[in-house]
């Protein structure tokens, strides 16, 4: 009797488990879809969404790559340099923020990614949609903010400015390197900017 009453116990534990995975899943993606970049990011299409991933092994495969993998952004060599534990992996080329726009310094997290981003310009209010002369290019990894606008890693449409001071605080990065660190980052994934 005390072991039937032990199975139910963790029968029990393991359903509202799951139930609370798939809430806090469902409420990761509803916040995504609904708490939009303010001056950056003012919309996403629904049909370019990432669509989350089909099990929860494979999803927890790639958390737990986000937690062996850090970027680190060094802004005087203007590179952000990808670790995997302590090793550098790779790293690419960024243009930081201009005079006035810098990037912020300190320790930050993913906390957004999108593929296809609409542009909205922090100061005109001028939305660009997706395409070639969307400054934001494919991809947009969001990791911090300074006030309402949002910060993070993104294409370009211009790669002749990668590594110089041009942008509103944003890495913009060649249209090609972002494709490859969209695909190694994942939410949760430590981002350091340093001087």
């Amino acid at each position: 009797m005390a072991e039937k009453t032990q199975d139910s116990a963790v029968s029990r534990n393991l359903m509202l488990l799951c139930m609370g995975t798939g809430i806090l899943l469902i409420a990761s993606q509803w916040r995504q879809m609904t708490a939009l970049p303010g001056a950056v990011l003012s919309k996403i299409q629904t049909s370019s969404w990432v669509k989350p991933e089909p099990t929860l092994t494979k999803l927890s495969s790639k958390v737990a790559t986000a937690k062996s993998l850090k970027l680190v952004v060094d802004l005087s060599d203007r590179r952000v340099y990808v670790y995997e534990n302590t090793l550098v992996k790779i790293s690419y080329p960024v243009a930081v923020g201009q005079p006035g726009w810098e990037t912020p310094i300190g320790t930050f997290k993913v906390s957004q990614k999108y593929q296809n981003p609409v542009w909205q310009h922090p100061i005109t209010g001028e939305k660009v949609l997706p395409g070639k002369k969307n400054p934001l290019g494919k991809w947009w990894i969001g990791f911090g903010s300074v006030g309402d606008l949002l910060i993070g890693f993104h294409g370009t449409n211009d790669e002749t400015l990668v590594g110089q001071p041009v942008s509103h605080g944003c890495l913009r990065m060649r249209n090609s390197d972002i494709g490859k660190l969209y695909q190694q980052t994942s939410a949760g994934t430590v981002v350091t900017v340093r001087p």
